[in-house]
């Protein structure tokens, strides 16, 4: 018997106790918990009053056969996710098609190879590990998502009670930063979820990675909402050059949503840090709109220094919008109070199938 910790809890269901003894040895002796019966009744009970880890199920059995046996099991919501193994014997047939047809996912045959026995039992195993994982891990999404509402709700109403204390223009600046600071985050961590969702049944390895990239994602946002009043008057460029900075907003819009931004940029002649702010600032919330409204295929930045002003223009392809129903919307809103506040222009063109052009110059401030 292994001394260590149980390598995992196998159910044994034949009719013959040579097999079961054979079964058992080698299985304990390689670290597993085992449990043997020698009739498909006895195995229903056993398995719904401790719900085993796989069952190594034998298909010719008296009474009740195996795929009845494993019918049974997949019809009971607390025994269905158990992973069955079929035994047979060699000159046994083997209804494959009815195996895997009542919920079988694997079979051995008669006489055991032992380590072809310990592979396949491996195999489930971990694949039972991992749905597991799976699960806690998006119970745990769930609840850092009621989290995260919660923690919003709470800044909306701080908001409310700051816009009743302040002037109109501080307000506004308050908003605009705090909706800057999480929009970006927020629309990635659903992007994830959304695309683990649909990979949860075919590919659950690539679903847990994209799972623990939105439970980042989510942890990030969340701190962002705790931290928004005391940072929100903090450099959004954290002692970044612009051009690094602008670089990592298009590698994450690429990682969140598969288009890589074509960029052209030139930063050679530098402007000050108010002007690099708000051209981050423009950046960040186009891309962050494009992500969440315009299901676009295709984008352009583009940003150019002279010595008179620097351009920004920012396209894409998207569903795009009526300028008649936009002109006062949160995000241009904010746009347009930002690139004004550091004495620039912005124009926003878009219409219904053409996507959306945003194009913002700002001159050069000379002493």
């Amino acid at each position: 018997m292994n001394s260590g910790q149980s390598k995992g809890d196998i159910l044994i269901v034949d009719d013959k106790p040579d097999n079961l003894r054979l079964l058992s040895v080698m299985l304990t002796e390689r670290g597993y918990d085992v449990r043997a019966v020698m009739s498909g009744s006895v195995a229903l009970m056993g398995a719904q009053a401790q719900p085993p880890d796989l069952i190594l199920l034998d298909i010719s059995m008296p009474g009740m056969n195996g795929y009845v046996v494993c019918q049974h099991l997949k019809a009971n919501p607390l025994t269905q996710d158990i992973p069955v193994i079929f035994i047979s014997a060699l000159n046994e047939v083997l209804d494959k098609v009815k195996a895997f047809s009542v919920g079988g996912i694997d079979y051995i045959t008669k006489p055991f190879q032992e380590e072809e026995v310990f592979a396949r039992i491996e195999t489930q195993l971990s694949l039972r590990q991992m749905q597991r994982m799976l699960q806690t891990q998006n119970e745990r999404l769930q609840q850092a998502e009621a989290d995260l509402r919660q923690a919003l709700d709470q800044e909306r109403q701080l908001n409310q009670r700051i816009e009743e204390m302040t002037a109109l223009e501080e307000r506004s600046r308050i908003a605009r930063d705090i909706h800057d600071s999480l929009g970006h985050s927020l629309v990635a961590l659903n992007i994830q979820m959304e695309t683990a969702l649909n990979l949860w049944k075919d590919a659950p390895q690539k679903a847990y990675e994209f799972l623990v990239e939105a439970k980042q994602l989510g942890s990030q946002a969340l701190n962002n909402v705790r931290e928004s009043v005391a940072d929100m008057r903090a450099d959004p460029l954290q002692g970044q050059l612009l051009e690094k900075a602008i670089a990592s907003l298009a590698q994450e819009f690429h990682n969140t949503t598969g288009i890589a931004p074509k960029c052209h940029t030139d930063f050679s002649l530098p402007f000050s840090n108010s002007v690099n702010t708000v051209v981050y600032r423009i950046v960040q919330e186009g891309l962050t709109n494009i992500s969440k409204h315009a299901k676009a295929t295709a984008v352009q930045l583009q940003i150019q220094t002279t010595p008179t002003e620097l351009s920004l223009t920012l396209q894409d392809n998207g569903k795009g919008f009526s300028m008649n129903g936009h002109q006062t919307g949160f995000g241009l809103q904010g746009m347009r109070e930002r690139v004004l506040a550091v004495g620039g222009q912005l124009e926003v063109t878009s219409e219904l199938g053409n996507g959306c052009r945003i194009t913002a110059k700002f001159p050069r401030v000379t002493a």
